[in-house]
């Protein structure tokens, strides 16, 4: 894609990414997988190339929310194994199992079906699910029910108990330190429990997501494997970084559109919320909340325009924002303005974007729509 075409695109830098891995490796040690979190397209990152590093970077799994996401990679040629951690119809059974597809089951009644639905010859890898506290899906750990039921579902015929794993709730919120520890230890004495139930081991074990593997690796947390999510993509969860050194992987720009000039007292964009306090000069970039840059960001943002941060002003629309550039003479159609990028010059980041939205830089991530091109540099 020439990016000198480009009305607003999105830099995927896969050098930071195998940095990222790479400190991620050296965190949890060389025993313990590296599963990917690339569900919602890889955190609006692109999942196949960002699959694809990853297993070059030496990751021994990845994990989805749902099925298509699944199925998508494997059609994009992706073969190290694949979770799916969240819902999947029992229609789905045979497909899985014949694509390599390991599914989280969480609930008697779901295995019950799949083992229905795969029909004889057929085995399908799954992961039992077991809630410590989180309180959104899984067996009860808390009770004998609960692990009755998850020992059930291991002895259904074509099932394949391969994993077993919980989800943290505060493991990046400061303050949470006793909940999680918690969660850990009842999760602990489940497994042995369900174990012991069964006469299976699991073949892995895991409960640390990005918050855990920041804060709570010493604690014993990092098992078999660990599920780093936002942490794969160079971004924090909050203020704790762990002796871990990450660099945003993502970066959004846009390209002026125009540059217009106003009066003082001249109003700008829809509700007039913006009055100009002086004549002034902006640029409008083509870029708005269709693009992800949410509107309730109107007049708190700031870009990075010519080395130094222009503010936005005005509310942003579908397609379009105007920043004030009137401190910054000779900006012209065409300069490139960084909405958020890597945190290494003036440019604002995706977490103080976050900050400025009331939201997590998840969200932000995730938000940058498909009509915003990725464009992967090696």
């Amino acid at each position: 894609m020439d990016v000198q075409k480009t009305r607003t695109w999105a830099e995927i830098s896969l050098p930071a990414l195998r940095h990222n891995a790479a400190e991620l490796r050296a965190a949890v040690g060389p025993e313990c997988t590296l599963l990917g979190v690339v569900k919602a397209d890889a955190y609006g990152h692109g999942a196949p190339a960002v699959a694809r590093t990853l297993r070059e970077a030496g990751f021994g799994y990845l994990a989805v929310a749902c099925v298509q996401e699944a199925l998508a990679l494997r059609a994009a040629g992706e073969t190290l194994p694949i979770l799916i951690l969240g819902a999947a119809d029992a229609a789905f059974a045979r497909e899985l199992a014949d694509n390599r597809i390991t599914l989280a089951v969480e609930c008697l009644e779901k295995g019950r079906a799949l083992s229905e639905a795969l029909g004889p010859g057929r085995t399908l890898k799954i992961h039992v699910k077991l809630d410590t506290g989180m309180g959104r899906l899984g067996f009860p750990a808390a009770s004998p029910e609960g692990l009755l039921a998850a020992a059930s579902v291991m002895a259904l015929p074509g099932l394949e108990p391969e994993g077993v794993f919980t989800h943290f709730a505060v493991s990046d919120v400061p303050g949470g330190e006793e909940y999680t520890r918690e969660q850990f230890t009842l999760f602990r004495g489940a497994v042995e429990k369900l174990e012991a139930l069964t006469g299976v081991r699991f073949r892995l074990h895991h409960c640390a997501n990005s918050g855990a593997v920041l804060s709570y690796r010493e604690a014993g947390t990092c098992l078999d494997m660990v599920r780093p999510g936002l942490l794969v993509y160079g971004v924090f969860p909050d203020e704790t970084r762990g002796g871990l050194n990450l660099r945003p992987v993502m970066e959004l720009k846009t390209r002026v559109a125009a540059v217009t000039h106003h009066k003082k007292g001249d109003t700008i964009s829809y509700g007039r919320t913006w009055t100009a306090p002086r004549d002034c000069t902006l640029a409008v970039l083509p870029i708005g909340y269709a693009d992800g840059l949410q509107r309730c960001l109107s007049g708190k943002l700031s870009v990075q325009l010519r080395g130094r941060r222009a503010p936005q002003v005005g509310r942003i629309c579908m397609d379009m924002c105007m920043v004030d550039v009137t401190d910054l003479p000779g900006v012209e159609v065409g300069d490139v303005a960084t909405v958020f990028g890597r945190g290494d010059d003036s440019a604002p980041t995706v977490t103080e974007l976050a900050a400025l939205a009331g939201t997590i830089p998840y969200e932000l991530l995730c938000g940058i729509s498909l009509r915003v091109p990725r464009i992967c540099l090696d």
